[in-house]
């Protein structure tokens, strides 16, 4: 770890609170939430994947069903207002949010070997973009889910007593997250670039009789073996 470049470290800082951030938003049902003005909201609060009623009653049933308490948005009981419960751009944004939480699990494994892996290893310059690509992959996808969520979340067509629903600190924790990998990823694919040309450097600057195979491809792109 010691070895690493101060831009690394960045980098690796970056990805630990973006991590932190968007894992917390993800499991978290404070992505809308009531601002506490209402007696008795029908509405409490709603995440990807939870959601909170306290007496909601769907009109288009007849009022026949009362929903309160907290459940798992695809519990059963919710099936029949799935219409009102998962409109399009609330499964957009479960969807791009997945996504960027599902680059935020793969970089976990790739930042492991970024801390055990040798600056000088010939496939470390490739795990410095792999993991930068991912990164900035998820921080694309999350930048769609959150905008997508601020736009049309706080809504009047969407939960009940619209204009007593404010987007939660989640949402913000999910913003702040996704905005976070953009430097993180930016910041290992600089560190990369520098270390591809830095070992060029070094192999040019080099006898040319001690270099490998593999190092002589790498200096001379265009050379061909017969």
């Amino acid at each position: 770890m010691g070895s690493k470049s101060k831009t690394g470290l960045f980098a690796l800082g970056f990805y630990g609170l973006a991590s932190l951030f968007i894992l917390i938003a993800f499991v978290s049902p404070y992505w809308l939430v009531t601002d506490g003005k209402l007696k008795n909201p029908k509405f409490l609060k709603i995440g990807l994947w939870q959601v909170c009623f306290n007496g909601f009653e769907e009109v288009h049933h007849w009022y026949d069903v009362s929903f309160k308490g907290c459940w798992w948005i695809f519990e059963e009981e919710y099936y029949i207002i799935h219409d009102i419960l998962l409109p399009g751009f609330f499964i957009a944004t479960q969807f791009f949010f997945t996504v960027s939480m599902c680059c935020v699990l793969i970089s976990v494994f790739l930042s492991f070997s970024y801390i055990r892996k040798d600056n000088d290893d010939d496939n470390y310059v490739t795990l410095l973009v792999t993991f930068g690509t991912i990164l900035v992959i998820g921080g694309f996808s999350g930048i769609i889910s959150v905008v997508t969520f601020g736009a049309r979340g706080d809504g009047r067509d969407w939960m009940p007593n619209w204009e007593h629903n404010d987007l939660g600190w989640a949402f913000a924790l999910g913003c702040i997250g996704v905005i976070l990998l953009f430097p993180a990823g930016i910041l290992f694919l600089v560190e990369a670039r520098v270390r591809k040309y830095k070992r060029l450097h070094e192999m040019q600057s080099r006898d040319p009789s001690s270099y490998t195979m593999h190092e002589r491809k790498m200096a001379y792109p265009a050379h061909t073996d017969i």
